[in-house]
C-alpha cells in the first residue's frame, strides 16, 4: 500500500511543481518551433545556438569569478555538448515533417532509455512502487493516443513517418544527455556543468551552422512576427536548461522525463484557452493519470529514490572512487561500469 503522507513531503511537492514548470517551458518551445516551421524557417541549430551562448555567458562568468579548477575533465563536456546539440537539432528538425503532438508523444521513448541507463551506470534501484509510478505515467499518455482529437492531430506534417523517426533518434540522445547531466551534477557542480555545456554547445552549434545552415539563414525571409517565436524559443530553453540540473540533483533523470510527459496536455490546455478549441475528455483523464504517476514515483523516498551513484547500494563504493572517475581515471571508470 502506498503511504499518501509521503506524497506531501517537501521534496515530492517541489519536484512535481518544478517538473511541471519545466514541462510548460518545453511546451512553449514546441509551439515556437511549430510556428517557425509554418513560416518556412528551417534553422534548427540556429534556434539552439542562442541558448548555448546565453549559458556560456551567464554561467561562464560565474565560473571565471570563482577561479576554481574544473571538477570534471573537459573532454567529458565536449562529448556531452555534441550529444546535446545533435539531440536539439533532431527534435527541432522533426517539426518540419510531423505534427507538434507527434513530437511530444514520441519524446516518451526517452523514458525506457533513461531507466535502462540509470540502472546500468548510476546503479539506480527501481523497486515496485517506482515502476508502478512509471507505468501509471505512461498509461496516462497512452490515453491520449486513443483520443479522436489526438488521432486527427497526428495526421499533420509533410512526412510524418520521417519526422517520427527523427524524433525517436533525438529522444535517444536526450536520454543519454540527461543521464550524463545527472551524473555530472551530482558529482561535479551545476554552474560548471551549465558553463561548459554552454561553451562547447556554442562551438559545436557554430560549426554545424556554418556547414548546414549558412545558406538557409541567408535565404530566410523574416516575416512579420517571426522574431518573437525565434527569441522566445531561446529564452524558454535557457530557463529550461538552467533549472533541469536542480531537478536532476533532487529527483533524478527519470523523474525529469516523466514530468515532461505532461507537455502534451499543457499544449492542449493552451489551445483550449488561447484558441478556444474543443478537445476530447480523455486529455484531462490522461493529465490526472500522469500527475498521479509522478506522485507515486517521487513519494517513496525510503524505497530507493535516485541517489548519487554511491548511495543506496548494498555494497556502496567509497565516494573517492567516483571522484577519481571525474578526475579522469578512465581505467577505473571502465572497471566501475563493468561492476
Amino acid at each position: 500500500m502506498v503511504n499518501f503522507k509521503e506524497f506531501w513531503s517537501r521534496n515530492t511537492l517541489v519536484g512535481v511543481a518544478l517538473g511541471q514548470f519545466l514541462s510548460l517551458l518545453i511546451t512553449s518551445t514546441g509551439f515556437s518551433s511549430s510556428e517557425l516551421a509554418k513560416k518556412g524557417i528551417n534553422a534548427p541549430t540556429s534556434q539552439s545556438f542562442l541558448n548555448y551562448a546565453l549559458l556560456a555567458v551567464v554561467y561562464g562568468s560565474i565560473l571565471i569569478y570563482r577561479r576554481k579548477p574544473l571538477k570534471a575533465k573537459w573532454y567529458y563536456y565536449i562529448l556531452l555538448g555534441i550529444i546535446d546539440v545533435e539531440a536539439n537539432f533532431l527534435v527541432v528538425k522533426s517539426y518540419q515533417y510531423t505534427s507538434l503532438t507527434s513530437v511530444m508523444l514520441l519524446d516518451c521513448w526517452s523514458i525506457p532509455i533513461v531507466v535502462l541507463l540509470t540502472w546500468i551506470f548510476l546503479k539506480t534501484k527501481y523497486r515496485f512502487k517506482k515502476i508502478t509510478g512509471i507505468v501509471v505515467c505512461v498509461a496516462g499518455l497512452v490515453l491520449v493516443v486513443f483520443s479522436d482529437v489526438h488521432a486527427g492531430d497526428r495526421s499533420g506534417g509533410s512526412n510524418p513517418r520521417k519526422g517520427d523517426l527523427i524524433v525517436i533518434a533525438g529522444s535517444t540522445l536526450y536520454a543519454i544527455s540527461n543521464v550524463s547531466e545527472e551524473f555530472l551534477v551530482k558529482n561535479a557542480d551545476r554552474v560548471e556543468l551549465m558553463a561548459m555545456l554552454g561553451i562547447f554547445g556554442s562551438i559545436m552549434s557554430a560549426i554545424q551552422i556554418s556547414i548546414l545552415e549558412s545558406n538557409e539563414l541567408e535565404s530566410i525571409k523574416w516575416t512579420a512576427g517571426a522574431e518573437l517565436p525565434f527569441f522566445g524559443f531561446a529564452v524558454a530553453i535557457f530557463m529550461f536548461y538552467s533549472l533541469v540540473p536542480v531537478l536532476l540533483k533532487t529527483n533524478g533523470a527519470t523523474m525529469l522525463n516523466l514530468s515532461l510527459l505532461t507537455s502534451d496536455m499543457w499544449s492542449v490546455l493552451i489551445r483550449i484557452f488561447a484558441y478556444h478549441e474543443k478537445v476530447d475528455w480523455m486529455y484531462f483523464l490522461a493529465f490526472g493519470a500522469v500527475v498521479a504517476g509522478l506522485l507515486i514515483y517521487s513519494g517513496v523516498d525510503k524505497d530507493g529514490n535516485e541517489q548519487p551513484p554511491n548511495v543506496g547500494e548494498e555494497n556502496p563504493q567509497p565516494r573517492k572512487e567516483y571522484e577519481e572517475v571525474i578526475s579522469g581515471n578512465d581505467s577505473k571508470f571502465v572497471h566501475l561500469l563493468q561492476d
